[in-house]
């Protein structure tokens, strides 16, 4: 959508551009939440195949309420990654267009490179869901983080336009998948009934995430006069991130170690 908000801001203005998108976001997402999402799970969601047989007969599982949930590790190793994420999508969302017209890149041509960003994020998303089936998902996840911290910091350094599509192609690829991988890992740690409410509270650290981001930008380019400050500091959160996804204990269906010290 960059490179509509560019045109529309260009025709109408900033202020009557922000109006016009937030009336049609509210035409999109209050009917989706009224027809399709639904609140509760269907019984036995929240087992694997093999633990469906004989439900009746086994006796009840002992399980982490959502509080609790929020005192263990990997429910802040996965909210670190969402925060990194924040800040790097808030980051090149915000400070993007300008960073690249300050290398020379004129307005059209900055704002169509971060939307071929997210054009290539909706195939890619589907592909990195199948492959988050086939192989352990904190080993995807970390690999998404690193190629999108790299992708980040070479963006602010790339001097021409084919160097430029490289770049945004390579970081749409791993752009979008963190947020379902990291959705699918609370998942699997905690089972889909706690889901819902853990991952609202993982996602407002992608929100802060987003907030500073925004904040540095606009800092280190008032005082120093340049962008690499906040893109750099967004690779380096993300290389953190990548080693904090490696460090998710996922155990399937094995929640009772957590809480042994009840």
């Amino acid at each position: 959508m960059t490179p509509v908000l560019t045109i529309a801001i260009n025709q109408f203005g900033w202020q009557a551009t922000i109006l016009l998108f937030a009336a049609a976001f509210l035409l999109i997402i209050i009917p989706m939440t009224i027809f399709i999402v639904r609140d509760e799970a269907p019984e036995n969601t929240d087992e694997l195949e093999s633990e469906k047989q004989n439900v009746t007969s086994r006796k009840p599982e002992l399980r982490l309420t959502w509080k609790e949930a929020m005192t263990t590790s990997p429910f802040w190793l996965i909210t670190f990654g969402l925060f990194a994420c924040g800040f790097s999508m808030n980051l090149l969302g915000t400070h993007g267009v300008p960073m690249l017209q300050d290398h020379g890149f004129d307005a059209m041509t900055a704002s169509f490179a971060i939307g071929l960003i997210g054009l290539v994020a909706i195939p890619s998303t589907l592909i990195l869901g199948a492959l988050s089936d086939k192989m352990p998902r904190k080993y995807l996840l970390a690999l998404i983080y690193l190629v999108r911290g790299l992708g980040l910091i070479a963006l602010v350094m790339v001097a021409s336009l084919w160097q430029l599509y490289v770049v945004v192609i390579v970081a749409g690829f791993v752009w979008a998948g963190s947020i379902a991988l990291s959705s699918a890992m609370l998942s699997d740690v905690y089972g889909v009934k706690l889901v819902g409410l853990l991952y609202g509270w993982a996602y407002f650290g992608h929100q802060v995430g987003a907030m500073f981001s925004s904040w540095l930008g606009g800092w280190g380019y008032d005082q120093y006069g340049t962008h690499f400050i906040s893109f750099a500091a967004a690779g380096v959160i993300l290389f953190l991130a990548s080693v904090a996804s490696l460090n998710v204990r996922i155990i399937l269906r094995i929640r009772n170690v957590y809480l042994s010290s009840r």
